[in-house]
């Protein structure tokens, strides 16, 4: 046994329930409604068995044809009814659980996109997507189905045993003596059977992790030659689910037949019992018959508690997960007198500013910088010196700790945080494209964009020219990531869609690092279109994509240690230079790209 598989349970299922019953609310008639239909549905199945004991004891064994006749009817209508009344009670509460969920799942998709990239670095996709898609689906299980059946078992539970002891309080006494066993045996093997699958649906999980992986990386298996180690660890997994399904399916097979030979030892004790009061004149063979039926279904509710009460607390803690997300407070947020970026000439000034991700561990250290409208600043240094995170703080993706970042004036954490970053046009190294159309990806710029101003920025950004040839122009659909369109191509698409948002302030990161020399020089041409009338900020490791720059700011460990324009930092021939004479010592890059730009 998996002495650690146990069902997960909310820290605090209480206040996890009371907020999500607060999805209900709105359909409260409606849910009143519901379990007004099981009301029905649990006096209908106890009417069922009662009905005939009746016949056998009214109309049977007096031979009254016409009376077993209309009693028949009569128990045929009952059965119906109640089968009505069971599917009523699925239709409407599926509606009210799609409907809650509905709202439940755009609550925490809105509020994921206005938690801070913070939150993001904290948790990985498939934490959060988890949230969007499993805890979800265990909560709609719970509010469609288990919830009227939690209600049901109740009622039909306590129902069948106030009939019995109606009926005849000695055959009820007898009939609970397998109760205690029933109880114990259902509920061991239930918790057994439940902590089975959940341990088949984690293996599960490992299995589909690995294929996933394997087929998303199946470039990286093949050029490596792995497929070898990776049919190993799919073989080892796979071994895993088999031998998980067969533990927990043996124990979901022990339920059925121990529910069949508990009800028939509990159909002979009262059949042993009940004719013996028959012979004695103390109870009725119609009484007996009704027990008998009562005894059939007696287990069952049971079996159903069992099951739900697990089910209903995995719910709890999915929302509970739920919530806490919903929960979370955004780092980044607009003061409560913040006001709107207007119309800007795109002077930027950093003034000693200082930040840290991580408390105590500095990555800018007092840092000045001022860009003028329309300037290009470059930063260029090593990997991890502080380049992307300035532009980070600049978009205010993270607030700084010191110091202050204005633009034309205004400290950006006095302006509303929408209409900062709409001034702010991003290029990034990594260009990701959406699984839709060529033209509906430019336009993701500028959602108002008419689509001959799209294909006028697919031009400017030199990228018309391939688009054309693709299969059906711009209404091409783009695969996930824009993976059926080379590096540059995508490039190319990105700079077409800040070019469409008509930004005031631009931010170049990294854009031209992962291209060939020419591709490089195709980018650099729509990039210097871009940046054309705009402040533009440049991060490149490639150093000859930032020769034209204003400014060139040398960063190192956190701190600007040089400064100056690209000729006159050469000249110093200090940390700049000999960064790029590392690059283009011996080599004919520069003059490429000079030739062409």
């Amino acid at each position: 046994m998996h002495g650690g598989a146990r069902v997960e349970k909310a820290k605090d299922p209480r206040r996890a329930f009371i907020r999500l019953a607060r999805y209900l609310l709105p359909y409260k008639w409606r849910i009143t409604f519901v379990f007004l239909l099981v009301i029905i549905g649990s006096v209908l199945s106890l009417l069922g068995p009662y009905l005939l004991g009746v016949a056998i004891d009214g109309y049977i064994l007096k031979g009254d044809v016409h009376g077993l006749f209309t009693i028949s009817l009569l128990m045929l209508g009952i059965y119906v009814a109640n089968w009505v009344s069971q599917s009523l009670q699925g239709l409407v509460m599926v509606s009210i659980s799609q409907n809650a969920l509905k709202s439940l799942r755009k609550d925490l998709f809105e509020h994921l996109q206005t938690l801070s990239l913070s939150y993001f670095d904290k948790r990985t996709h498939g934490e959060l997507m988890s949230r969007l898609t499993n805890d979800i689906d265990a909560i709609s299980q719970t509010l469609s189905q288990s919830i009227t059946q939690l209600f049901s078992s109740s009622l039909t539970f306590v129902g069948i045993l106030f009939a019995m002891f109606i009926l005849n309080m000695w055959l009820a006494l007898t009939s609970l003596l397998v109760l205690p066993v029933m109880i114990l045996m259902t509920v061991f093997v239930g918790k057994r059977t439940l902590a089975g699958f959940r341990i088949l649906q984690a293996r599960l999980g490992d299995l589909n992790g690995s294929m996933e992986e394997a087929i998303g990386g199946e470039r990286v298996v093949q050029a490596f030659g792995q497929q070898g180690p990776v049919l190993n660890r799919f073989d080892e997994a796979n071994r895993t689910v088999r031998d998980a399904a067969i533990e927990a399916n043996t124990y979901a097979m022990i339920i059925p037949p121990l529910v069949n030979v508990m009800s028939s030892f509990s159909i002979a004790v009262i059949a042993g019992v009940g004719g013996w009061m028959a012979v004695i004149g103390s109870t009725t063979i119609g009484t007996i018959a009704t027990f008998i039926s009562y005894s059939r279904s007696f287990v069952q509710p049971l079996r159903q508690l069992a099951d739900l009460y697990n089910s209903v607390q995995t719910a709890l803690a999915g929302a509970e997960r739920v919530f806490e997300t919903i929960d979370e407070k955004p780092e980044i947020t607009d003061k409560p007198d913040a006001y709107p970026l207007e119309k800007i000439s795109g002077e930027v000034a950093f003034n000693h500013i200082t930040f840290s991700y991580i408390p105590n561990i500095l990555v800018l250290k007092d840092m000045s910088l001022h860009a003028k409208p329309g300037e290009t600043v470059a930063f260029v240094g090593p990997t991890g010196a502080g380049k992307t995170t300035m532009v980070n703080v600049l978009s205010r993706f993270y607030d700084i700790q010191e110091g202050s970042i204005s633009i034309d004036g205004y400290d950006i954490r006095d302006v509303k945080v929408e209409s900062l970053r709409r001034h702010l046009g991003v290029v990034l190294q990594d260009d990701f494209l959406f699984a839709d159309t060529v033209i509906e990806n430019i336009r993701y710029g500028n959602l108002t964009a008419t689509d001959e101003e799209c294909i006028a920025a697919a031009e400017l950004a030199n990228a018309d020219q391939f688009v054309v040839r693709l299969p059906k122009g711009y209404n091409t659909t783009l695969s996930e990531r824009g993976s059926n369109l080379s590096q540059g191509q995508r490039q190319l698409l990105t700079i077409a869609r800040a070019i469409i948002a008509n930004p005031s302030i631009l931010i170049l990161d990294e854009a031209t690092s992962s291209v060939d020399t020419r591709t490089e020089i195709n980018i650099q041409q729509a990039l210097l279109k871009l940046m054309k009338g705009r402040t533009s900020f440049v991060i490149a490791h490639r150093l000859s994509t930032i020769r034209k720059s204003d400014q060139v700011l040398v960063i190192n460990e956190g701190r600007i240690v040089e400064r100056g324009t690209h000729d006159s930092l050469l000249r110093q021939k200090g940390f700049y230079y000999n960064l790029y004479m590392s690059q283009f010592k011996g080599t004919n890059t520069q003059a490429e790209w000079d030739s062409a730009t």
